[in-house]
């Protein structure tokens, strides 16, 4: 006879059914895990039997078979041990069989018979409320598991003792209360930028449409302060959002006691990042650096230092916003709706072309070095802006009059205004982008000849018009004028047709 009791495999931040069936048989003596299970959950057995010897109970000297189906997919991790013990203890008697046809578990095992968390509780919880089932898991994990709706009954028991008096009534499990909701970290001011005005309503428009953003300037030009500010310019996370990014913290768990925060993820990883590290995958494919920015900003830091194959492998995200990983088995998609910022220097030694100084390795050391960054990389990037440097008349200034809070209620009423309209700016494309992000004649005029002095491609030609959609929203006009396309214009890379590029290191900025 066998027994049977549900758990969850995680397809990217999605969790998935998993019946875990335990039989007892004749034969010679033997534990055998099967279902495709990596070794983590192979080796469950082991922590199983030590745990059942911590609370006094030994395994029959029987041949056990535990079968994870469907057998085709990929089971990873250890959150399999508890839903495998809950099989073993129905089949020995302690645990009546309606408990496991009630329940969805996860959770893994200690050798002393505690139930340590593991990542994917929230996910694994939401599927046990799709599927009417109560949901059992760790005991630190309750208050995120109890995220997933107030009506869906939960257990989080701190071991198999307490799990085993609650079902036989010599102890009483309460429902754990969700985790606390966070505001998140207090906002860095714009304020403390000194100069940098173009730099400032450049970040202002990326963050009213959602818009990638590049900034090229020398070392202490303040490229890192305006990307560390990008967050306080954004919204808080909707209801929609916040689950969404939430799930995604979980199964990567990086979810502390539940708690959840409205503040928008701000990742910036360092240049040396993997192409695992950045966008997922590895040996138990889990969610990269551009999951974890999902509906946050991912902030990439001296540019060119980051492998180039890291770099190209942003750029179906950054068009789709999504990234699947692909293996011989299966295959796992992440969301990975982010938005881009990166800072550069225009050359190795950082001051090519600024103040007159000329790169010590001449013109080719600039230009070997931005061509780190791809065409097709570059060609995804909306804005792309020149920070120059800090002048002591800067430093001199006091602060300006307008900071984070008056820039963020602009960029608010300019969202409100995009998603009454059906979705920010940075992704509007075929007839909504021709209804809503039209010029009028003069700025059709100008984005046509500039198209043809540029070079544009018809990527760069669309995120033009995208960008001026922006500008008009942030002034609260009706319709793109032919102001808003020079000032879009004005933050793009210029690289005539026919010619040579640019100067190396120098952006065009906004007027």
């Amino acid at each position: 006879m066998s027994f049977r009791t549900t758990s969850a495999a995680f397809e990217g931040a999605v969790a998935r059914r998993v019946d875990v069936q335990v039989q007892i048989a004749g034969g010679t003596p033997a534990f055998n895990v099967v279902g495709l299970a990596d070794k983590a959950v192979a080796e469950s057995r082991e922590r199983v039997r030590a745990a059942f010897a911590a609370i006094g109970l030994s395994l029959p000297g029987k041949r056990l078979i535990v079968n994870l189906a469907p057998a085709d997919r990929p089971k990873e991790g250890t959150h399999f041990d508890l839903p495998i013990a809950m099989g073993l203890l129905a089949a020995l008697g302690v645990l009546p069989q309606d408990v496991l046809s009630e329940h969805l578990a996860m959770g893994e095992l200690g050798l002393d018979g505690s139930i340590a968390p593991a990542p994917g509780a929230l996910p694994a919880a939401m599927l046990a409320s799709e599927l009417e089932l109560a949901f059992i898991g760790p005991e630190a994990s309750g208050p995120e598991a109890a995220w997933a709706g107030g009506d869906l009954p939960i257990l989080a028991p701190g071991s198999l003792i307490q799990l085993i008096n609650h079902f036989k009534g010599g102890q009483v499990l309460t429902r754990p209360a969700p985790g606390d909701l966070m505001d998140g970290a207090p906002v860095k001011d714009l304020r403390d930028v000194r100069g940098q005005e173009t730099a400032k309503r450049a970040l202002e428009v990326a963050a009213a449409g959602g818009h990638n953003l590049l900034m090229v300037g020398p070392p202490g030009a303040g490229k890192s302060m305006l990307a560390e500010r990008a967050p306080g310019l954004l919204p808080p996370l909707d209801a929609k959002e916040l689950l969404e990014v939430s799930m995604i913290q979980s199964v990567a768990g990086l979810l502390d006691k539940g708690r959840l925060s409205r503040t928008r993820p701000f990742r910036a990883p360092h240049h040396s990042a993997s192409m695992a590290a950045m966008v997922g995958g590895g040996t138990r494919v889990r969610p990269g650096e551009a999951s974890l920015a999902h509906h946050g900003v991912l902030f990439l830091d001296e540019l060119p230092e980051f492998h180039p194959q890291v770099l190209d492998s942003l750029r179906q995200p950054l068009e789709t916003g999504e990234i699947a990983v692909a293996r011989a088995n299966s295959r796992v998609t992440f969301p990975a709706r982010f938005q881009l910022i990166a800072a550069m220097n225009p050359c190795r030694c950082g001051w090519a072309g600024e103040n007159g100084e000329a790169c010590a390795r001449g013109p080719k050391c600039a230009q070997g070095y931005q061509a780190r960054v791809s065409g097709p990389m570059m060609d995804r990037i909306d804005l792309q802006i020149d920070v120059p440097p800090v002048t002591p008349a800067d430093l001199a200034l006091p602060p300006a009059p307008e900071g984070t809070a008056e820039a963020a209620a602009r960029v608010a009423r300019a969202r409100q205004t995009q998603v009454d309209r059906g979705g920010l700016n940075a992704r509007l494309s075929g007839e909504a982008l021709d209804r809503i992000a039209a010029p009028d004649p003069a700025g059709r005029e100008l984005l046509a000849k500039a198209s043809e002095a540029m070079g544009l491609t018809a990527r760069a030609y669309h995120r033009i018009l995208r960008v001026a959609r922006t500008i008009a929203d942030l002034d609260g006009a009706d319709g793109v004028r032919r102001i808003h396309i020079a000032e879009a214009l004005s933050a793009r890379r210029a690289r005539p047709r026919g010619q040579a590029a640019a100067a190396p290191g120098r952006v065009s900025t906004f007027p």
